[in-house]
């Protein structure tokens, strides 16, 4: 008996902890999401990777090379940098301030897209795109870092104008796709006058898929009627609930080829290269055999990409951060708590299943 009451005032402490977890959480969700929507949205955060890049080489030198040797190189390269602002600085000065431009180095803006169903991610790509046009010039680059699987059509393609921006601008872009640029993905990704792919990156999907269960004959089976109205005819061609016609039916994949017409021509005017009605099909391809198609120009990762720029190029990382509040901060965690939960059990059932 005593040793029920124990194990009772025990479970009494636990859920007297849990409940006032629970109340703290609940005020600091409360507070958030009275503080959401003031203040601004978020911010630009721009980083130079020349010095990103060197930071990395230096790290390496000062543990391989002898110490003499690194104060050596830093020595040379001071000097260099020292010579290089000194022709700037005569250049421009035999020429005037008004061709300041002609001498200006090069610079690339980068900026990443990471794509889900409803292209989130537009509405800061719409930020980044915006600052770097207000500065940009027509000798410099935007290089995106694109990875998406595609999704909603007026979604993606609202993103591809985002792009369009740039080159309208006669701004050279290049698309770089390290993972995946399929569907909405690839017509972003045509949009660049130059797309660089990793080896092993997805690429294609030209096509256009729509799916929907339909709980008509559960419905019936139980006796349960289903009213949908409309007007006009075809205001709803297919439905989940309602009986489905053959007349909805053939609409509803009119609409669908219309839709992959429209796809396939933004292709072609994009990439005059690419034999459009080869690789609309839906299908996919690695990096390299989308080469041999012509839907990508280069095989070769975005680090290598920007690393072989560093000499000739000032480039920067441009990018819009939003403002989370509270609410969000706490279910980003929560969410990263559970991937990382589920991939731990999924990383021990590979383990003994391979091991």
């Amino acid at each position: 008996m005593e040793y029920l009451i124990q194990y009772a005032l025990f479970l009494a402490k636990i859920v007297t902890v849990v409940v006032a977890i629970g109340v703290v959480i609940a005020l600091v969700v409360s507070a958030g999401m009275k503080n959401q929507g003031r203040g601004d949205k978020g911010h630009l955060e721009v980083t130079k990777l020349n010095d990103k890049f060197d930071e990395l080489a230096d790290v390496v030198k000062d543990a391989v090379l002898p110490e003499h040797v690194v104060k050596l190189e830093e020595k040379d390269k001071k000097k260099r940098d020292k010579e290089e602002k000194k022709k700037l600085k005569a250049a421009l000065k035999s020429k005037g301030d008004t061709d300041s431009d002609e001498q200006q180095r090069k610079r690339v803006f980068v900026l990443d897209f990471v794509g889900d169903i409803k292209a989130s991610a537009t509405d800061e790509l719409r930020e980044t795109v915006t600052a770097v046009l207000s500065i940009a010039s027509d000798k410099d680059e935007v290089v995106v870092r694109l990875e998406s699987p595609g999704g909603m059509v007026h979604s993606y393609g609202l993103a591809s104008s985002q792009l369009k921006r740039v080159t309208s601008k006669g701004l050279a872009l290049t698309v770089c796709v390290d993972k995946v640029a399929a569907s909405g993905g690839y017509m972003m990704a045509c949009v660049g006058q130059k797309i660089v792919s990793a080896p092993f990156a997805i690429i294609g999907s030209i096509g256009v898929v729509a799916q929907l269960p339909n709980f008509h004959r559960l419905l019936k089976k139980h006796d349960v009627d289903y009213e949908m109205l409309t007007a006009g005819e075809y205001k709803r061609t297919l439905t989940m609930f309602g009986e489905n016609t053959e007349k909805g039916r053939e609409k509803f994949v009119e609409d669908l080829e219309d839709t992959h017409v429209l796809f396939k021509d933004f292709i072609a005017q994009n990439r005059e290269q690419v034999d459009v009605e080869a690789v609309a099909t839906g299908e996919t391809w690695f990096g390299s055999r989308a080469l041999e198609k012509n839907l990508v120009d280069a095989i070769e990762t975005s680090d290598q990409y920007l690393l072989n720029m560093k000499d000739e190029a000032d480039i920067f990382e441009v990018a819009f951060v939003n403002k989370k509040s509270i609410a969000e901060k706490l279910g980003v965690s929560a969410e990263k708590a559970v991937e990382r939960a589920i991939l731990k059990v999924v990383q021990s059932v590979n383990n003994r299943i391979f091991s």
